[in-house]
């Protein structure tokens, strides 16, 4: 035995095949790539995967990225700028590509892409992508705790955190906008509400329901509200502003309530509130979980835009919730950021 080996008992007691890890640096990105399936189909006929499917993909994605970053728990705090480009058809090959942009204190902005390919054919096209802020937590408390500083190394890194610190203002104006409208009030506006149970199947590692299950359950009752406003078939073509604002537990009360606030020639612009809480304590107790704006185009057998329904505000809360909606879209029409992605493809406000 050498004298090392007596020297270190442990060492000298170890499978010789015995590998000792050595911790790598923490990576900034990961990908994750699988098969879009039939069952990613939830809306029969539909061309493709739902929006609120591409959601929790992105979701998932930028929760591991966040994760192995952190080297914590992190919840989603913010999603937003999202535009749906184009369907993912079943059979295709997906890939979600996550990575750090920037770092605050104790938050991670992550860019993220989704793109699929005819596996047949191996040509990845982008589907949609967008930004999502998460949150370390701590442990021991649960509050947020801080995280090592992304420092970009390459041009391409710079350019991509600029463009993530281009959206910091946007973010804070449509919040104060936001926030300053009331949703209560005698209201004609079309509108669906679903109310079910957290189930143990929602949750994700730290024992809350996924962010990106929510933002399912908001695509689904976004698309049954205009569904039956518009007598078509619909589907999300933007979806912006998805703010969470505390986690939801199993055996919570859930109330998803999706309104059309505006209809434009084509988009029928919906507002859902995402409410949860004991069930004991009754739907008038819920709490506010998750606030979002989607925007959906009705579809015909082709899948070629339709001329929207037009709903016509009366009530004063109506008439403020249409003007409402009308300062979202001034305020990200006049807001020119870096591109995310390099390369975008033309993009305008659905009307």
């Amino acid at each position: 035995m050498s004298e090392q080996a007596a020297s270190n008992p442990t060492d000298a007691n170890r499978d010789p095949a015995y590998t000792e890890q050595v911790p790598e640096e923490k990576s900034s990105h990961l990908t994750l790539r699988f098969m879009a399936s039939p069952t990613d189909i939830v809306m029969a006929g539909a061309e493709g995967v739902s929006g609120g499917r591409i959601l929790e993909w992105i979701d998932k994605a930028a929760y591991a990225c966040a994760v192995q970053w952190a080297g914590a728990y992190c919840v989603t705090a913010y999603v937003g700028h999202i535009h749906f480009t184009r369907p993912i058809p079943s059979g295709h090959l997906v890939e979600v590509r996550s990575r750090i942009a920037m770092t605050g204190s104790s938050s991670m902005h992550i860019v993220n892409e989704v793109l699929s390919a005819d596996p047949r054919e191996g040509v990845f096209t982008r589907a949609c992508d967008c930004l999502v802020i998460y949150v370390a937590k701590d442990p021991d408390t649960g509050k947020p705790m801080k995280v090592q500083p992304f420092v970009p190394e390459t041009e391409e890194e710079r350019r991509i955190e600029l463009a993530a610190r281009d959206r910091i203002q946007l973010r804070k104006e449509i919040q104060e906008e936001m926030s300053a409208q009331t949703y209560e009030g005698e209201s004609n506006e079309p509108r669906i509400i679903h109310r079910f149970m957290a189930k143990p199947t929602d949750i994700n590692f730290g024992g809350k329901v996924h962010g990106g299950t929510a933002m399912e359950w908001i695509d689904s009752t976004g698309a049954s509200c205009t569904m039956e406003w518009s007598g078509e078939r619909t589907q999300a073509v933007y979806a912006g502003g998805i703010r969470f604002y505390q986690p939801i537990n199993i055996g919570d009360l859930i109330e998803v309530d999706a309104r059309i606030i505006r209809t434009g020639k084509r988009g029928m612009h919906v507002h859902t509130h995402v409410r949860c809480g004991d069930p004991r304590g009754g739907s008038e107790n819920l709490k506010t979980a998750i606030h979002a704006t989607f925007t959906y185009v009705a579809i015909d057998i082709d899948g070629q835009p339709l001329p929207a329904r037009q709903f016509t505000p009366t009530t004063d809360t109506d008439i403020a919730l249409w003007e409402h909606a009308e300062r979202l879209m001034e305020l990200r029409s006049e807001f020119t950021p870096r591109p995310l992605i390099s390369l975008p493809e033309p993009r305008q406000t659905i009307d």
